[in-house]
Protein backbone atom coordinates (compact mmCIF):
# COMPACT_ATOMS: atom_id res chain seq x y z
CA UNK A 1 0.00 0.00 0.00
CA UNK A 2 1.38 3.39 -0.97
CA UNK A 3 -0.83 5.57 1.16
CA UNK A 4 -4.40 6.63 1.79
CA UNK A 5 -7.05 8.96 0.44
CA UNK A 6 -10.31 10.46 1.63
CA UNK A 7 -13.11 8.59 -0.08
CA UNK A 8 -16.09 10.59 1.21
CA UNK A 9 -17.24 13.12 3.79
CA UNK A 10 -20.27 13.83 5.95
CA UNK A 11 -21.31 16.31 8.61
CA UNK A 12 -23.98 16.91 11.23
CA UNK A 13 -25.16 20.01 13.07
CA UNK A 14 -27.91 20.40 15.67
CA UNK A 15 -31.08 22.09 14.48
CA UNK A 16 -31.07 24.91 17.04
CA UNK A 17 -29.58 28.13 15.65
CA UNK A 18 -28.37 30.72 18.16
CA UNK A 19 -27.74 34.16 16.66
CA UNK A 20 -25.63 37.00 17.94
CA UNK A 21 -28.81 38.80 18.95
CA UNK A 22 -29.74 35.76 21.05
CA UNK A 23 -26.35 35.95 22.78
CA UNK A 24 -26.93 39.65 23.39
CA UNK A 25 -29.91 38.69 25.55
CA UNK A 26 -27.53 36.83 27.88
CA UNK A 27 -24.49 39.12 28.13
CA UNK A 28 -23.51 42.71 27.36
CA UNK A 29 -22.64 42.43 23.68
CA UNK A 30 -24.18 43.03 20.26
CA UNK A 31 -24.21 41.62 16.75
CA UNK A 32 -21.87 44.24 15.30
CA UNK A 33 -19.21 43.71 17.99
CA UNK A 34 -19.24 39.92 17.60
CA UNK A 35 -19.02 40.10 13.81
CA UNK A 36 -16.12 42.55 14.05
CA UNK A 37 -14.16 40.63 16.69
CA UNK A 38 -14.56 37.03 15.54
CA UNK A 39 -16.66 37.05 12.36
CA UNK A 40 -19.40 34.81 13.71
CA UNK A 41 -23.07 35.49 12.88
CA UNK A 42 -24.68 32.33 14.31
CA UNK A 43 -23.85 28.97 15.79
CA UNK A 44 -25.61 25.62 16.30
CA UNK A 45 -26.26 24.46 19.85
CA UNK A 46 -27.11 20.86 20.72
CA UNK A 47 -29.94 19.82 23.00
CA UNK A 48 -30.00 16.22 24.14
CA UNK A 49 -27.52 15.10 21.49
CA UNK A 50 -24.25 13.77 22.88
CA UNK A 51 -20.84 13.99 21.26
CA UNK A 52 -21.27 10.34 20.25
CA UNK A 53 -24.71 11.03 18.74
CA UNK A 54 -23.36 13.83 16.57
CA UNK A 55 -20.23 11.87 15.66
CA UNK A 56 -22.31 8.87 14.60
CA UNK A 57 -24.66 11.01 12.51
CA UNK A 58 -21.74 12.57 10.61
CA UNK A 59 -20.02 9.20 10.20
CA UNK A 60 -23.21 7.56 8.97
CA UNK A 61 -23.52 10.21 6.27
CA UNK A 62 -19.87 9.83 5.26
CA UNK A 63 -20.25 6.04 5.10
CA UNK A 64 -23.40 6.35 2.98
CA UNK A 65 -21.48 8.61 0.57
CA UNK A 66 -18.54 6.20 0.32
CA UNK A 67 -20.08 3.16 -1.35
CA UNK A 68 -18.73 1.03 1.51
CA UNK A 69 -20.67 -0.67 4.29
CA UNK A 70 -20.10 -0.97 8.03
CA UNK A 71 -18.58 -4.39 7.40
CA UNK A 72 -15.77 -2.77 5.38
CA UNK A 73 -14.61 -0.49 8.22
CA UNK A 74 -11.79 -1.74 10.42
CA UNK A 75 -10.79 1.43 12.30
CA UNK A 76 -12.74 4.28 13.93
CA UNK A 77 -10.94 7.33 15.33
CA UNK A 78 -12.73 10.26 16.96
CA UNK A 79 -11.13 13.63 17.71
CA UNK A 80 -12.85 15.41 20.59
CA UNK A 81 -12.09 17.35 23.76
CA UNK A 82 -15.67 17.63 25.02
CA UNK A 83 -16.90 14.10 25.65
CA UNK A 84 -18.26 13.94 29.20
CA UNK A 85 -18.23 10.13 29.17
CA UNK A 86 -14.72 8.72 29.42
CA UNK A 87 -15.43 5.01 28.90
CA UNK A 88 -16.51 3.49 26.60
CA UNK A 89 -14.79 6.03 24.42
CA UNK A 90 -16.65 7.91 21.70
CA UNK A 91 -15.15 5.77 18.92
CA UNK A 92 -16.56 2.59 20.46
CA UNK A 93 -19.96 4.24 20.87
CA UNK A 94 -19.94 5.32 17.22
CA UNK A 95 -18.95 1.82 16.08
CA UNK A 96 -21.84 0.36 18.07
CA UNK A 97 -24.34 2.87 16.67
CA UNK A 98 -23.26 2.14 13.08
CA UNK A 99 -23.00 -1.63 13.49
CA UNK A 100 -19.26 -1.74 12.80
CA UNK A 101 -17.94 -5.07 14.08
CA UNK A 102 -14.62 -5.35 15.94
CA UNK A 103 -12.83 -2.24 14.64
CA UNK A 104 -9.81 -0.64 16.19
CA UNK A 105 -11.43 2.25 18.07
CA UNK A 106 -9.87 5.14 19.95
CA UNK A 107 -10.27 8.85 20.69
CA UNK A 108 -7.74 11.63 20.12
CA UNK A 109 -7.70 14.81 22.20
CA UNK A 110 -5.61 17.65 20.86
CA UNK A 111 -8.56 20.06 20.95
CA UNK A 112 -8.89 22.19 17.81
CA UNK A 113 -6.14 20.41 15.86
CA UNK A 114 -7.71 17.03 16.62
CA UNK A 115 -9.07 16.12 13.20
CA UNK A 116 -5.75 16.73 11.46
CA UNK A 117 -3.99 14.70 14.16
CA UNK A 118 -6.52 11.88 13.76
CA UNK A 119 -6.27 11.93 9.97
CA UNK A 120 -2.48 11.77 10.18
CA UNK A 121 -2.67 8.85 12.61
CA UNK A 122 -5.10 6.94 10.39
CA UNK A 123 -2.94 7.59 7.34
CA UNK A 124 0.00 6.09 9.22
CA UNK A 125 -2.07 3.06 10.25
CA UNK A 126 -3.11 2.45 6.65
CA UNK A 127 0.44 2.90 5.35
CA UNK A 128 1.63 0.36 7.94
CA UNK A 129 -1.02 -2.16 6.90
CA UNK A 130 -2.89 -2.01 10.22
CA UNK A 131 -6.06 -0.72 8.54
CA UNK A 132 -7.70 -0.78 5.14
CA UNK A 133 -10.79 1.41 5.54
CA UNK A 134 -11.23 3.86 8.41
CA UNK A 135 -13.64 6.50 9.61
CA UNK A 136 -12.10 9.68 11.04
CA UNK A 137 -14.41 12.01 12.96
CA UNK A 138 -14.18 15.39 14.65
CA UNK A 139 -17.07 15.98 17.06
CA UNK A 140 -17.65 18.52 19.81
CA UNK A 141 -20.36 19.66 22.19
CA UNK A 142 -18.72 22.84 23.39
CA UNK A 143 -22.00 24.25 24.68
CA UNK A 144 -21.66 22.00 27.73
CA UNK A 145 -18.33 23.63 28.56
CA UNK A 146 -19.32 27.24 27.84
CA UNK A 147 -19.82 29.83 30.56
CA UNK A 148 -22.87 31.62 29.20
CA UNK A 149 -22.19 34.59 31.51
CA UNK A 150 -18.70 35.21 30.08
CA UNK A 151 -19.04 37.48 27.08
CA UNK A 152 -15.44 36.88 25.96
CA UNK A 153 -16.03 33.16 25.33
CA UNK A 154 -19.78 32.49 25.03
CA UNK A 155 -19.90 34.28 21.67
CA UNK A 156 -17.41 31.90 20.11
CA UNK A 157 -18.40 28.27 20.35
CA UNK A 158 -20.83 25.91 18.62
CA UNK A 159 -21.60 22.20 18.40
CA UNK A 160 -21.35 19.74 15.53
CA UNK A 161 -19.43 16.95 13.85
CA UNK A 162 -17.69 16.13 10.60
CA UNK A 163 -16.39 12.79 9.33
CA UNK A 164 -14.31 11.28 6.57
CA UNK A 165 -14.03 7.74 5.25
CA UNK A 166 -10.36 7.09 4.51
CA UNK A 167 -9.24 4.17 2.38
CA UNK A 168 -5.96 2.66 1.22
CA UNK A 169 -4.55 3.57 -2.18
CA UNK A 170 -3.06 0.98 -4.48
CA UNK A 171 0.63 0.63 -5.28
CA UNK A 172 0.14 2.44 -8.60
CA UNK A 173 -2.10 5.18 -7.18
CA UNK A 174 -0.79 8.47 -5.78
CA UNK A 175 -1.60 9.04 -2.10
CA UNK A 176 -4.49 11.43 -1.44
CA UNK A 177 -3.38 12.35 2.10
CA UNK A 178 -0.04 14.09 2.33
CA UNK A 179 2.50 13.81 5.15
CA UNK A 180 1.34 15.45 8.36
CA UNK A 181 3.18 18.34 9.98
CA UNK A 182 2.36 18.35 13.68
CA UNK A 183 3.66 19.63 16.95
CA UNK A 184 2.87 21.70 20.02
CA UNK A 185 3.98 24.54 22.28
CA UNK A 186 3.30 22.89 25.66
CA UNK A 187 4.87 25.67 27.72
CA UNK A 188 2.04 27.92 26.50
CA UNK A 189 -0.68 25.32 26.90
CA UNK A 190 -2.63 27.39 29.41
CA UNK A 191 -3.65 29.79 26.63
CA UNK A 192 -6.66 27.57 25.91
CA UNK A 193 -7.91 25.21 28.60
CA UNK A 194 -10.79 23.10 29.89
CA UNK A 195 -9.81 21.98 33.38
CA UNK A 196 -11.41 20.48 36.47
CA UNK A 197 -14.53 18.47 37.12
CA UNK A 198 -16.98 21.27 36.35
CA UNK A 199 -14.98 22.97 33.64
CA UNK A 200 -15.59 25.91 31.36
CA UNK A 201 -13.56 26.85 28.32
CA UNK A 202 -11.05 29.57 29.21
CA UNK A 203 -8.57 31.17 26.88
CA UNK A 204 -6.09 33.99 26.55
CA UNK A 205 -7.43 35.40 23.32
CA UNK A 206 -4.60 37.79 22.47
CA UNK A 207 -1.97 35.14 23.16
CA UNK A 208 -3.67 32.69 20.81
CA UNK A 209 -4.21 35.40 18.19
CA UNK A 210 -0.55 36.48 18.14
CA UNK A 211 0.69 32.89 18.02
CA UNK A 212 -1.71 31.87 15.26
CA UNK A 213 -1.06 34.86 13.03
CA UNK A 214 2.75 34.82 13.37
CA UNK A 215 3.86 31.22 13.89
CA UNK A 216 1.51 29.02 11.89
CA UNK A 217 1.86 30.07 8.24
CA UNK A 218 5.43 28.66 7.94
CA UNK A 219 4.22 25.36 9.41
CA UNK A 220 1.32 25.22 6.95
CA UNK A 221 3.80 25.82 4.13
CA UNK A 222 5.82 22.86 5.42
CA UNK A 223 2.76 20.67 4.91
CA UNK A 224 2.61 21.82 1.28
CA UNK A 225 6.33 21.19 0.82
CA UNK A 226 6.13 17.67 2.27
CA UNK A 227 3.24 16.87 -0.05
CA UNK A 228 5.12 18.21 -3.07
CA UNK A 229 2.43 20.81 -3.70
CA UNK A 230 3.22 24.45 -4.42
CA UNK A 231 0.86 26.85 -2.56
CA UNK A 232 -0.14 28.29 -5.93
CA UNK A 233 -1.68 24.90 -6.78
CA UNK A 234 -4.03 24.82 -3.80
CA UNK A 235 -7.73 24.85 -4.68
CA UNK A 236 -8.79 25.50 -1.09
CA UNK A 237 -7.50 26.21 2.40
CA UNK A 238 -9.52 24.73 5.27
CA UNK A 239 -8.06 25.91 8.57
CA UNK A 240 -9.49 25.50 12.05
CA UNK A 241 -12.47 27.81 12.21
CA UNK A 242 -11.31 29.95 15.13
CA UNK A 243 -11.72 33.55 14.06
CA UNK A 244 -12.00 35.26 10.67
CA UNK A 245 -9.13 37.61 11.48
CA UNK A 246 -6.86 34.66 12.28
CA UNK A 247 -7.93 32.82 9.12
CA UNK A 248 -7.34 35.91 6.97
CA UNK A 249 -3.97 36.53 8.63
CA UNK A 250 -2.69 33.03 7.94
CA UNK A 251 -4.08 32.99 4.39
CA UNK A 252 -2.40 36.30 3.60
CA UNK A 253 0.99 34.97 4.69
CA UNK A 254 0.46 31.82 2.61
CA UNK A 255 -0.12 34.01 -0.47
CA UNK A 256 -2.87 31.84 -1.98
CA UNK A 257 -5.27 34.31 -3.65
CA UNK A 258 -6.50 31.60 -6.03
CA UNK A 259 -7.68 29.29 -3.24
CA UNK A 260 -11.11 29.13 -1.65
CA UNK A 261 -10.73 30.04 2.02
CA UNK A 262 -13.21 28.13 4.19
CA UNK A 263 -15.09 30.33 6.65
CA UNK A 264 -17.78 28.06 7.96
CA UNK A 265 -17.45 29.66 11.41
CA UNK A 266 -19.64 32.52 10.17
CA UNK A 267 -22.67 30.26 10.46
CA UNK A 268 -21.32 27.51 12.72
CA UNK A 269 -19.06 29.20 15.26
CA UNK A 270 -15.87 27.61 16.54
CA UNK A 271 -16.50 23.87 16.76
CA UNK A 272 -12.93 22.88 17.75
CA UNK A 273 -12.00 19.42 16.37
CA UNK A 274 -15.20 19.34 14.29
CA UNK A 275 -14.48 22.57 12.45
CA UNK A 276 -12.18 21.30 9.66
CA UNK A 277 -14.22 18.24 8.59
CA UNK A 278 -17.45 20.22 8.96
CA UNK A 279 -16.20 23.00 6.70
CA UNK A 280 -14.59 20.57 4.23
CA UNK A 281 -17.72 18.44 3.99
CA UNK A 282 -19.80 21.51 3.14
CA UNK A 283 -17.36 22.64 0.44
CA UNK A 284 -17.51 19.20 -1.16
CA UNK A 285 -21.29 18.94 -0.80
CA UNK A 286 -21.68 22.30 -2.56
CA UNK A 287 -19.15 21.15 -5.21
CA UNK A 288 -17.02 24.24 -4.70
CA UNK A 289 -13.76 22.26 -4.99
CA UNK A 290 -13.08 19.89 -7.91
CA UNK A 291 -12.50 16.22 -7.19
CA UNK A 292 -8.78 15.48 -6.98
CA UNK A 293 -7.81 19.09 -6.33
CA UNK A 294 -5.25 19.76 -3.57
CA UNK A 295 -6.65 21.19 -0.34
CA UNK A 296 -4.61 22.32 2.66
CA UNK A 297 -6.02 21.38 6.07
CA UNK A 298 -4.53 23.03 9.14
CA UNK A 299 -5.71 22.76 12.73
CA UNK A 300 -4.44 24.67 15.75
CA UNK A 301 -5.50 25.50 19.29
CA UNK A 302 -5.55 24.05 22.80
CA UNK A 303 -2.22 22.67 23.86
CA UNK A 304 -1.00 24.74 22.03
CA UNK A 305 -1.07 22.07 19.33
CA UNK A 306 -1.06 22.23 15.56
CA UNK A 307 -1.33 19.76 12.69
CA UNK A 308 -1.89 19.96 8.97
CA UNK A 309 -1.66 18.10 5.69
CA UNK A 310 -2.53 18.47 2.03
CA UNK A 311 -5.31 16.17 0.87
CA UNK A 312 -6.83 15.50 -2.54
CA UNK A 313 -10.49 16.47 -2.57
CA UNK A 314 -12.79 13.42 -2.80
Amino acid sequence: MSGSRILSLGHYQPSRVVTNNDIAQLVDTNDEWIRDRVGIVSRRIAGDETVADMAAAAADKALANSGLTAADIDLVVVATCTSVDRSPNVACRVADKLGISAPGAFDVNTACSGFAYALGTVDHAIRAGASRNAIVIGAEKLSEFTDWTDRSTCIIFGDGAGAAVVTATGADEAPGVGPVVWGSVPERGDAVRIEGWRPYVAQEGQTVFRWATTALAPLALQACERAGVDPSELAAFVPHQANTRIIDGIAKRLNIPQAIIAKDLVESGNTSAASIPLALSKLVERREVPSGAPVLLFGFGGGLTYAGQVIRCP
